[in-house]
């Protein structure tokens, strides 16, 4: 049960009014900045107190052994880690000698806000010091999307009510010393001190950083440089040292005077440069910074929101809790994206250590759908990180005597680096999602040349592990066995409906797209008859079914299971994961997250009407959601079947799953893919969306609840807009030729000069499916 927030409810802001310890550490997650490239998380600018510190790297990593108490053929050798890198948000204040601490003194008022239109982080404090001294902090924060390796911060200090003196240290620090955030001492290790220096300088305004990570040789420059406004007087030094560099400010204010400082901040690391090639491009991108100046980012920063809330932008009416979370997800699954530039999107994003800074096949199947149809450039750059690491996906699918290529379950830099076997072996299912977000991105675009030098390899290369995966029985029908699904509570499973009817999707996929680029199809060596294979594969592939109970099952024999004892199970129990043995959930009748629903989500061209309904109630009472990437799902399909209530709680749960702290570890970092899930929850789910090969069909419905809901798609040059209400729905075309879309299976043709206005279908009365004891969606107090 969620009983209340750190942040008041706002449409275009997350605003925390007061310094509450207890939440520190989730608002340092629910502030992060980031741009993909580089994350700040949202620590205060003094450094303390905090929760844990972060600044991050996108692909910037350590390793570490992975030892096993039996050693397992293919089991991976080493984990990856990302680590902090050198932090550059730090400015330590002293007034009168005495460094500003929260948590000494009196603290008198305090105020973060995240504007979501702007992109700013904003922060306004006053504090008296333990000798009486009072002062006003005021501090800007950004992370550019326009300037792929700046951060900045403006930094104002006004004395109040004596006249004070003040030093401001503004820092650049390595190998801080971090938290002790995990049980394994593997990762410990690697995340101690894991930069050995290399270079530091310091001259006039600006300090320079440069270290190498010790085990993957990882090159990281930091530079900052500052523009200082005080009062007569105000003098300034520097200095640097191996893991530290400091510009110093002394300055002594009489009440209402200031001093300001504007600090600039430029990261980028490399594999190959040389120390002086790194040294060169840190104090080139300052010298842009510079040249912008301070108001010239927060200008760029405001240009380039305005453009993506133009398509981006969902309008809620009737739930301003809603409206806020979902543009708070929109903003920070962006953060995430933008400018990772042929990088993993993490599960984290750029927020937390959360996951060891890992990407999942989350990305694809949650975060990919949203940014084809509102921010598609994102898109590509993430689906040719993918084709980066195709060399050891390869070599993976070699060891395990496959053709193609067996893509890691977990990574950051390509290789897996799961210990949990049955996934980081057996999760065949994310080559069939890095299919299907390829398709959906080429068809969403029209993306000709992507899909030539990118798409077709993927496509090619995933196909081909399925035709040497499965096999063929007496009957002629195709099987995928030993495979583990999206549920984590069923592993090594026979015919995964999910897995399977993903592959027969790829598979198909892959047949056209060879067919559309010849050339690539030669020089990947791709031939007729493995034409054909993939052909008879995608025809012949089983898909488990129960005449008896009328339903699909999650893989075969899972309906001829023990149910799990939900009555016995108690609240305290979940996730059960860490309460009861792998093996006692494997052969039980218990899901972890929608599996079978996600199947007739991404497929469902598969199934009929009747199937849906009594699949989702046959699973909802299954499904316990020890997982957040499952309420989403839940809800595109609930709604779908006619659940509305049900479809809107399960909305609450996956938008609020960070800002209410739902699974109470957000301080670890944000759940980008649950973040994503609540647009396709209010896109998918109540705008009806589906992408059946380059068609767009919409069946819209509106749960009482809400009123009205607003949501654009960017659709092949085009931007189409959608309106739903109780009344009725109305398409426009922003932009952009006529495009013929499917309004409940019936073509309409939309213009700019000709918007349809619809009536929304019924909905046939239904009882509602119940969930396992104490597991419905909580409700908001």
């Amino acid at each position: 049960m969620i009983n209340n927030s750190a942040y008041s409810v706002e449409p275009w802001h997350v605003r925390e009014t007061g310094l509450d310890m207890g939440v520190l550490a989730q608002s340092e997650s629910i502030f992060a900045l980031s741009n993909g490239h580089l994350g700040w998380r949202g620590n205060l600018d003094e450094g303390d107190p905090h929760g844990l510190p972060g600044c991050y790297l996108n692909g910037v990593y350590e390793t570490h052994p992975l030892p096993y108490a039996e050693a397992g053929y293919g089991f991976p050798e080493s984990g990856q880690t990302a680590i902090n890198v050198t932090n550059g948000k730090l400015l330590r204040l002293l007034v009168d000698d005495e460094p500003l601490d929260l948590l000494s003194g009196r603290l008198r008022t305090h105020e973060r806000v995240l504007d979501l239109h702007t992109g700013l982080l904003d922060r306004v404090c006053e504090w008296t010091s333990p000798a009486g001294k009072t002062v006003r902090i005021r501090s800007t924060r950004l992370v550019s999307f326009t300037q792929r390796s700046i951060a900045a911060i403006a930094y104002e200090v006004e004395a109040l009510e004596s006249e004070v003196s003040l030093v401001v240290q503004s820092e650049l620090v390595a190998n801080e010393q971090l938290p002790a955030t995990t049980g394994d001492p593997r990762v410990a290790s690697t995340l101690e001190s894991p930069l050995r220096a290399e270079d530091h300088a310091a001259e006039g305004t600006r300090v320079r950083l440069i270290h190498r990570t010790n085990a993957t040789g990882l090159r990281v420059a930091v530079a900052a440089d500052h523009d200082v406004h005080g009062p007569p007087g105000t003098r300034t030094t520097v200095e640097s040292s191996a893991d530290m560099g400091r510009f110093s400010i002394m300055a002594s204010l009489s009440p209402g005077e200031t001093l300001r400082l504007e600090k600039f901040v430029s990261y980028d690391w490399s594999a190959a440069r040389s120390v002086p090639a790194m040294r060169d491009q840190v104090d080139a991108a300052l010298a842009s910074s510079r040249n912008i100046g301070w108001q010239g980012l927060v200008d760029q920063q405001r240009g380039f929101l305005d453009d993506f809330w133009t398509h981006a932008d969902v309008e809620i009416e009737g739930d301003p809790r809603i409206q806020q979370a979902v543009r708070f997800a929109l903003f920070h699954v962006l953060q995430a994206a933008a400018r990772a530039e042929q990088r993993a999107i993490p599960a984290k994003g750029l927020t937390g250590s959360g996951y060891d800074g890992h990407a999942f096949w989350d990305s694809e199947v949650f975060v990919l759908p949203l940014l084809t149809l509102v921010h598609p450039r994102c898109v590509a750059n993430a689906l040719r990180w993918r084709q980066d690491t195709l060399p050891a996906a390869r070599a993976r699918a070699r060891e395990f005597g496959l053709r193609g290529a067996t893509f890691p379950w977990r990574t950051i830099a390509g290789e897996e680096c799961s210990g949990y076997w049955p996934a980081g072996t057996a999760a065949f299912h994310i080559n069939a999602d890095i299919a299907h977000a390829v398709t959906d991105y080429v068809s969403a675009t029209d993306d000709s040349e992507f899909e030539r030098d990118t798409g077709v390899e993927l496509l090619v290369e995933t196909a081909r592990l399925w035709t040497s995966l499965g096999h063929y029985d007496s009957h002629g029908r195709f099987h995928l066995d030993g495979v583990t699904g999206p549920d984590e509570y069923s592993a090594i499973a026979n015919d995964n409906v999910y897995t399977n009817l993903l592959a027969q999707k790829n598979l198909v996929s892959a047949v056209r797209a060879v067919g559309r680029h010849k050339q690539e199809c030669v020089s990947l060596g791709v031939e007729e008859d493995e034409i054909s294979a993939w052909q008879e594969a995608a025809r012949a592939m089983a898909v488990p079914y129960n005449a008896e109970l009328g339903v699909h099952e999650q893989s075969s024999g899972f309906t001829r299971q023990e149910q799990w004892n939900f009555s016995a199970t108690t609240p305290d129990q979940y996730p059960l994961m860490l309460h009861f043995p792998y093996f006692e959930l494997y052969k039980k009748q218990v899901v972890k997250q929608a599996d079978l629903i996600l199947a007739m989500y991404l497929r469902g061209d598969f199934f009929d009407k009747e199937q849906k309904a009594r699949s989702f109630a046959y699973y909802e009472p299954l499904t316990v959601r020890d997982s957040s990437l499952s309420a989403c799902v839940q809800a595109v399909l609930a709604a779908e079947v006619g659940h509305l209530r049900l479809a809107y709680d399960y909305l609450r749960e996956a938008a609020f799953m960070d800002l209410y702290d739902v699974e109470r570890n957000t301080r670890d970092g944000l759940h980008i893919a649950s973040l994503a899930g609540s647009w396709i929850s209010l896109v998918a789910g109540f705008g009806g969306l589906r992408q059946h090969e380059e068609s767009l069909h919409l069946a819209p419905r509106l749960p009482e609840q809400l009123t009205r809901l607003t949501f654009s798609l960017r659709v092949r040059r085009r931007c189409l807009r959608v309106s739903i209400s109780h009344s009725g729905v109305t398409y426009s075309l922003i932009h952009g030729d006529p495009l013929e879309i499917w309004h409940y299976g019936e073509p309409l043709t939309v213009s700019c000069d000709q918007p349809q206005t619809k009536l929304l279908e019924p909905l046939p009365a239904l009882t509602e499916p119940a969930q396992p004891a104490g597991r419905r969606p909580g409700q908001l107090r």
